[in-house]
């Protein structure tokens, strides 16, 4: 089963007090190698966005107010999900604002059955330090100077490299199966290589003793 790094932006943080969501990203990865498929889109949430998820964010009511509303992408959304495992760090914050947009348009929601939370893992182990997706990059030496804002896309490809980090994982190589590499290697001209012994004569070995013996009484410090 592939797996899906996804992450959202909103305009403040409870759904339950008209909050919505302004952002989405999903990165689909395979034994945690990108597929590239990606499915991101900002979103209308129909409503101003505060000041303060603003500097967060960087999104602006004007800006998103000519976006898709959610429930022109929930399809979309939906199909990309389907049958994948979704890796989200803090889920009891995502998933609830994605149920409470899905169940608005009476769609079906997300259930915990796939969902694995990375901040779940982190806290387990490291229990009482900061396991913010900033405080784990930190702490893997992940490059953060690109994130001056959140942006829910950069933040899926820093979730990967947390994620792999955390599960103690190798980073994943792409197979070099089927590929050119291999291709051209299994398609190569096959060398064979001469085993036969050509002997110094005579007159090379005394040239050779000669030689030795003259430049060692020389001084070279």
């Amino acid at each position: 089963m592939n797996e899906i790094f996804l992450d959202i932006e909103t305009t403040d943080l409870s759904f339950k007090n008209g909050h919505r969501i302004v952002e989405i990203a999903c990165i689909e990865t395979k034994e945690l190698i990108p597929t590239k498929k990606i499915f991101h889109t900002l979103i209308n949430p129909e409503r101003n966005v505060p000041e303060e998820a603003f500097k967060i964010h960087g999104h602006s009511s004007e800006i998103l107010k000519k976006k898709p509303k959610f429930i022109d992408i929930a399809e979309d959304l939906l199909s990309f999900l389907a049958e994948k495992n979704i890796i989200v760090h803090n889920a009891p914050f995502d998933i609830p604002f994605i149920n409470f947009e899905l169940e608005g348009i009476k769609k079906n929601k997300i259930y915990k059955n796939n969902i694995i939370d990375s901040l779940d893992i982190a806290r387990g182990k490291y229990p009482g330090s900061s396991n913010s997706l900033d405080a784990l990059c930190r702490r893997f030496g992940i490059d953060l100077s690109r994130r001056t804002k959140h942006n829910a896309l950069l933040d899926c490809e820093l979730l990967r490299e947390v994620y792999i980090n955390l599960i103690d994982a190798k980073e994943p190589k792409l197979s070099l199966e089927n590929s050119n590499v291999e291709k051209r290697i299994n398609n190569s001209k096959k060398f064979t290589y001469s085993t036969k012994i050509v002997s110094a004569t005579q007159d090379e070995i005394t040239l050779h003793k000669n030689f030795l013996k003259n430049e060692l009484k020389k001084n070279y410090y």
